[in-house]
């Protein structure tokens, strides 16, 4: 499908010549030249923003206006407030959020069947690459069979999903398919997909060289901005309309320039940075606006730790954290295999078009902030959050005083008093100093028959995973020399610890192979058990029955200690409460002490084979080890051949059979796959935004309510109303799967909507999980609460705090709050993506202004809520709000509606942004045959 560009009222396409090779490039100088502004000192990744308005300006969705804004951005010190129709040039997905969507886009097929349109509309016009990596759980580990065994019950468990991904790989165009086992979305993007500079024939067959950008239906696509490719996640119903045609409307955003200075030293790794980077953009406040990436800091600094940097932008808030093209993107794009054309062509295109990270780069920003690499410590952050940032010197004594904490019910989620069924009731607390008797332990019987105590801290989750650091060479390798130095000495891991290697893709085993590394991970229970996000999503696999049971019989705080970037209540294990972030080489530590009460900074991890205390320093490698070996395993040819059949999978995937129908034909026996509601019945016409009158509160919430908290992607009980949907229809407790694996199927979603195990609803007094009140004013399921309202015809609302939908970018958080008919979620300040998504669903976003919040309003969740003004409404307009209180009085609130572009308003006239793009195609001319 060729692209197509705008009509160049500005003469700013010119002509750029590599070696033989001569390209069409949109020129910033050029328009510069035309009279249109001044360019020069814009930051390089609003430049490539810009770069898209000058491809697309047609005089109706880009106009000359929409230019001369980026240089008014510059004049008035990063500010503006221009909405942009932007057009990324491909979508990237992952399984969990992409079955979903290609869920949608059959089901917008049958729906343009029924409004009288062309089935073959609804196709993508920019590529899409689907790369399934959610879905291995772990449920073998530490032992060769642990992937193989993995693997299998993977595609036991998911079958029915991967018949429909490859139904839609040949039904759609420009739809692609990576199949399980081969890697991370975003590491695969990385190393193999990302281009830095894309080039495609244009409507006339002339090539066209452009920035590589992207959006995913991923948080983490921001990785890729490690290699100067703007991308960031947005939720599935976005890239739908994305891929369908549909710009991105967004503000001009504010750009806040990052300086690093100095370089990295002795015992500290990107991780450790990363960290660092987070807890500082968190405290600066960064929602919704690009961070970029300067300094001679980065002269030093690896396309690798840039990426891990860029792949944490969701956990510090940002839209994207951006590195501009230096010498250092040009050495990745070599190292990882890309074409020497390609490369000379990023070169020769960053220079020409005012692209490239020169000692002179010197751009206008927002803001500004300044961190000297030389002053990083190692460090972890936790227990809950990815900017609580602890260096690791005073992790045990954070630790601590977490759990005293919980103990003294300090922490909402600590209500529970322990439940001493084992051995001899309630055991004294352990004597560990600075505790001040706050810790609890438990015993648990291995299958060998040795006992085993347990107790607050205890470790028992130890995952090497996730794309953040899995794409990293220079701590996987690290990783590997402390497990091998570990091992040389006799250490190993402790039992009670589930060990796991989860690469982001088979090049991080081919190396790991190639320097030998691999049999000392194996030799401390770092096998490899899958190519996959694993543990970071959710998919840690269960702990051993007598670990598990001892932990929540005893109402222990279990840990885990992954290699990951989120560690949000509830996602990681159901038994586990205390989760830390931590750099691959800590992950091996804390796997060898088990405790997370050892500073593992200063005190012995064990003794070795004499009795010899040893220490952290004893294991850790140096820089120089650690460079040599990437020197030396870390190539090239590595790359090319591990990704040369990157489409083609494996022989079980290669066996996956499927039908080639242009639309769908549901099994209606699936509990993976069903065709969703949205667009049955549809009308050809859109409606009108209605105000809400008298809606009842579903769920009245706290602060950072993540997607998470929303829509949980793990595991869930046969006692919940998703358990009770899958049990009626024959489906046993081992095959439940997660909620991610079926996000395909709705009747699962919408019961799986706010059931997060640690989600706390301030309707009931202490109670953790999905529950609220019913109309008839007594605790149920959220799920049952909702439906009884929909039958009664009542509106609902949400309630919530700051940073409501942090996290994830998955869809079901809205689509699931749509469908269990919540009109309005009010909040006291919003994250980006999922803001975006409930537009995208037709639910309305309020925030509370002039210092309201629901604890000054003494909200209890018994009150009904009108909202009136939505007739007429603007983008960003103020309304008025009537809060009726259970004892008849009122009071009158302004609420901000974060609807935020006019665009938008028609989205959610429509119903949602897909409906809006539904109509539009059905009323084009059917194509000729």
């Amino acid at each position: 499908m060729p692209i197509t560009v705008g009509h160049d009222s500005s003469n700013t396409r010119k002509t750029l010549k590599v070696g033989d090779t001569s390209v069409a490039y949109y020129s910033i100088a050029a328009a510069e030249q035309a009279g249109l502004g001044d360019f020069s000192k814009l930051p390089a990744a609003l430049k490539v923003v810009l770069e898209n308005m000058l491809r697309f300006e047609d005089g109706k969705t880009v106009t000359t206006d929409d230019i001369k804004a980026f240089s008014d951005w510059a004049k008035e010190g990063g500010k503006g407030t221009k909405e942009l129709a932007y057009r990324p040039a491909r979508v990237l997905m992952q399984d969990f959020t992409g079955v979903p969507a290609v869920v949608d886009l059959a089901a917008m097929r049958d729906g343009i069947k029924e409004l009288g349109g062309d089935a073959q509309k609804i196709n993508p016009l920019n590529p899409v690459d689907l790369v399934i990596d959610h879905s291995v759980m772990i449920d073998e580990f530490g032992n060769p069979r642990a992937f193989q065994m993995n693997v299998d019950r993977e595609y036991e468990r998911n079958m029915e999903r991967y018949q429909f991904l490859k139904w839609g790989q040949g039904a759609f165009n420009n739809f692609r398919v990576v199949p399980p086992g081969t890697g991370i979305c975003h590491q695969v993007n990385l190393e193999y997909l990302a281009q830095t500079v894309w080039t495609d024939k244009d409507q006339n067959g002339e090539t066209v060289a452009y920035p590589d950008t992207l959006v995913g239906t991923d948080s983490h696509t921001t990785m890729v901005n490690g290699a100067a490719v703007l991308g960031w996640g947005v939720g599935g119903i976005e890239a739908e309309a994305a891929m369908l045609g549909q710009p991105i409307s967004m503000l001009i955003p504010e750009v806040v320039g990052f300086e690093l200075s100095g370089k990295m030293v002795e015992g500290t790794t990107g991780t450790d940075l990363v960290l660092k980077v987070v807890e500082m953009l968190r405290e600066k406040g960064v929602v919704g606006k690009f961070v970029e990436f300067y300094g001679d800091g980065l002269d030093t600094l690896p396309l690798a730790d840039r990426a891990t940097i860029a792949n944490m932008a969701p956990e510090y808030g940002a839209t994207c954290g951006f590195f501009p093209i230096d010498d250092e993107t040009l050495r990745y794009l070599r190292q990882t295999g890309r074409d020497e054309d390609r490369i000379a062509l990023v070169e020769a295109y960053a220079k020409e078009n005012g692209f490239w990270r020169g000692s002179d780069y010197n751009p206008v920003y927002t803001d500004t902030l300044h961190l000297d690499m030389g002053t990083i410590v190692p460090a972890i952050s936790g227990p809950k959050r990815p900017q609580d940032y602890i260096a690791l010197d005073k992790a045990a004594t954070a630790f601590h005083a977490y759990v005293k904490g919980i103990r003294e019910g300090k922490d909402a989620g600590a209500e529970t008093e322990a439940r001493w069924e084992g051995e001899g009731g309630a055991p004294e607390p352990r004597d560990i100093p600075g505790n001040e008797g706050h810790h609890r332990m438990g015993f648990y019987t291995d299958e060998d028959g040795n006992s085993h105590q347990l107790h607050d801290g205890s470790v028992v989750i130890a995952s090497i995973t996730s794309c953040t650091n899995t794409s990293n060479p220079y701590v996987m390798i690290g990783a590997g020399l402390v497990a091998r130095k570990a091992h040389e000495l006799g250490l190993t891991r402790k039992p009670w610890v589930k060990t796991s290697l989860a690469p982001g893709s088979q090049v991080v085993s081919h190396y790991l192979e190639a320097a030998e590394l691999q049999d000392d991970l194996d030799a401390i229970g770092f096998n490899l058990v899958g190519y996959g996000c694993t543990t970071c999503i959710g998919n840690s696999g269960p702990l051993a029955e007598p670990i598990s049971k001892a932990i929540n019989d005893c109402d222990l705080i279990g840990v885990s200690v992954l290699s990951g970037n989120r560690n949000f209540e509830g996602r990681i294990s159901p038994d586990v409460r205390a989760n830390y972030l931590a750099s691959p080489p800590l992950v091996v530590a804390y796997a060898l002490v088990g405790d997370m009460n050892v500073d593992i900074a200063n005190d012995p991890l064990g003794q070795d084979k004499d009795g010899n205390d040893v220490y952290l320093k004893d294991i850790w490698p140096s820089q120089s080890e650690i460079a040599e070996l990437v020197e030396q395993t870390v190539t090239r040819e590595a790359f090319q051949s591990k990704y040369a059949d990157v489409f083609k999978g494996d022989e079980k995937w290669q066996q996956v059979e499927t039908s080639d129908a242009e639309t769908y034909d549901w099994p209606p026996q699936s509990t993976y796959v069903q065709n969703p509601p949205y667009f049955q019945g549809m009308s050809k016409d859109p409606g009108t935004i209605s105000n809400i009158e008298n809606a009842r509160v579903l769920a009245l919430l706290g602060d950072m309510v993540t997607t998470d908290h929303i829509s949980p992607a793990g595991s869930f009980k046969e006692t919940t109303p998703a358990g009770e949907y899958l049990r009626e229809r024959q489906v046993p407790v081992r095959e439940f799967n997660s909620y991610g694996s079926r996000r395909g199927n709705h009747e699962v979603m919408m019961r799986g909507t706010f059931a997060n195990i640690r989600i706390k609803n301030e309707m009931l007094d202490g109670v953790e999980g999905g529950y609220t009140k019913g109309p008839d004013g007594k605790q149920t399921s959220i799920y049952d609460a909702a439906m009884a309202y929909q039958e009664q015809g009542t509106p609902l609302v949400i309630f919530g705090g700051e940073q409501y939908g942090a996290g994830s970018s998955r869809d079901w958080a809205a689509k699931g709050t749509a469908l269990l008919g919540v009109k309005a979620v009010i909040a006291e300040n919003f994250e980006r993506i999922h803001r975006s998504n409930l537009v995208g669903m037709g639910v309305i976003p309020f925030e509370f202004t002039g210092g309201d919040t629901r604890k000054t309003l003494n909200l209890t969740g018994e009150e009904e809520v009108s909202i009136h003004g939505l007739d007429d409404i603007k983008p960003q307009a103020e309304v008025p709000c009537t809060i009726k209180y259970a004892d008849g009085t009122t009071k009158e609130i302004t609420l901000k509606c974060r609807i935020d572009t006019a665009i938008e308003i028609e989205y959610v006239e429509h119903g949602g942004v897909l409906h809006y793009v539904l109509r539009n195609l059905a009323q084009e001319p059917m194509a000729a045959e």
